[in-house]
């Protein structure tokens, strides 16, 4: 009898699934679709070697094509198949690192299932060489079954270092060492030897256990993100106002500052009806809840970057508009 324990793995598209030209062309992501997550797998028989692998077909598309919309069918996805009897023991999802980390926190607020997700990319094409596109993917099998990472939200895996969905983020273009988490760092390591050792556990809240509920959704709130910089003017922000987005994320000046234009234009969105969300765009540190900001009605986006805040600020909306109980998210998530 196979004792193998089983895990699904959901085929996106993005990187980790798109040959290159030739084993030196790491322009691949210009050329050709991805490769279906099954034809993927065949390229690695060493991700079967450690657990009975079933390969599901959603997606092959960039990682920079993913939407909301594919963010609320891959949620219902993964609920489905981790409530299914028998469930799988993990779930890894093959994803592009252009926006893995925004999936990850999408689905760390919003999937009902308590089996471990790892999401796994690759910074150089499964053909080329030196790619990390195999060894990635054992270790994300390896994390998915193994006891320790059950309860620690959706998790990402890259380079043999397992990063909380919430925290990580993509630090360098073309690296190997691409994933960080800035402020608290990598909650443990995939081993070659393969040893999963975790050293910490988030604390916020993390699925299963949240109040979004998008499965019967089919698109989110409009959010958008207004980025400044020195001397901006308020066209930016306006525009968006303008587009009759239900919020905005700024991603102010560190520490969540903004130039006197911006700050107007915030405040008409504001009258106007919209949601003000304040961020930084320092990519560590928090913006705190300021006195101005809260008399102003906004709210502090804590430690998320501009593109994870604009995520929670979406599935917020689906509950209220308030600004104290859109920031009580922005603590306790």
């Amino acid at each position: 009898m196979d004792s193998k324990r089983k895990v699904t793995i959901i085929g996106t598209g993005g990187s980790i699934s798109t040959p290159g030209r030739h084993s030196l062309d790491y322009e691949y992501s210009d050329y050709g679709p991805p490769v279906e997550i099954d034809e993927l797998l065949a390229m690695f028989p060493e991700v079967g070697h450690q657990a009975d692998i079933t390969p599901v077909r959603f997606r092959t598309i960039p990682g920079t094509a993913i939407t909301s919309q594919d963010w609320i069918e891959l949620a219902g996805l993964i609920t489905r198949l981790g409530n299914a009897n028998p469930a799988p023991a993990g779930i890894v999802i093959a994803h592009g690192t252009a926006t893995i980390e925004e999936t990850a926190y999408f689905l760390n607020l919003t999937v009902k299932t308590a089996v471990p997700v790892v999401l796994v990319g690759a910074q150089r094409p499964p053909n080329g060489l030196g790619s990390d596109a195999g060894v990635n993917l054992v270790n994300a099998v390896k994390v998915a079954i193994a006891p320790s990472a059950r309860g620690l939200g959706v998790l990402v895996v890259l380079n043999e270092e397992i990063q909380a969905a919430r925290e990580v983020t993509k630090g360098s273009t073309h690296r190997l060492e691409t994933m960080r988490s800035h402020d608290l760092g990598m909650l443990g390591y995939a081993d070659p030897d393969g040893t999963v050792v975790i050293y910490r556990s988030p604390t916020r809240r993390r699925a299963p256990d949240t109040e979004f509920d998008v499965l019967a959704m089919r698109d989110l709130p409009r959010v958008g993100i207004a980025y400044s910089h020195a001397g901006a003017d308020a066209t930016v922000i306006d525009a968006l106002a303008a587009s009759k987005v239900d919020a905005i994320v700024s991603a102010g000046q560190a520490p969540g500052k903004l130039t006197p234009a911006e700050d107007e234009a915030l405040a008409r969105a504001h009258r106007a009806g919209m949601v003000i969300v304040q961020s930084s765009r320092a990519g560590s540190g928090r913006v705190l809840e300021r006195t101005k900001l809260r008399e102003k009605g906004y709210v502090a986006a804590d430690n998320l970057n501009p593109q994870k805040a604009r995520i929670l600020t979406m599935l917020a909306l689906t509950i209220s508009r308030e600004q104290a109980v859109v920031q009580r998210m922005f603590r306790e998530y």
